[in-house]
């Protein structure tokens, strides 16, 4: 008996939905609707429901705002400048000298 009970309180890397919610500490009608509706990551074997418990710890820090590799710093990004307007007084001069 003692065997046997250790073994189910294990923690294996492929869970069902009740060693999932357990792991998760959710009820396993809340994981099963979060399943079904891709809410959280899970797979069918079968018509059962399956979790691979490093793929449910990755879910997990996206969550909480936790990134295993953190994303490189957006670069800053400076404001266009406007180019002078030019002057339409030296375009004046320039066209009356080509058309004298």
């Amino acid at each position: 008996m003692k065997g046997q009970t250790a073994r189910t309180s294990e923690i294996r890397e492929v869970m069902d939905i009740r060693q999932a919610s357990d792991y998760l500490g959710i009820s396993p009608d809340s994981l099963y609707k979060y399943a079904s509706e891709s809410f959280i990551p899970a797979f069918k074997l079968g018509n059962r429901w399956r979790f691979k418990r490093s793929r449910l710890d990755e879910w997990m820090d996206r969550q909480s705002g936790i990134d295993a590799q953190p994303e490189p710093a957006p670069r800053a990004v400076r404001p266009r400048q406007k180019k002078p307007a030019a002057s339409t007084a030296g375009r004046s001069a320039a066209k009356r000298a080509r058309v004298s």
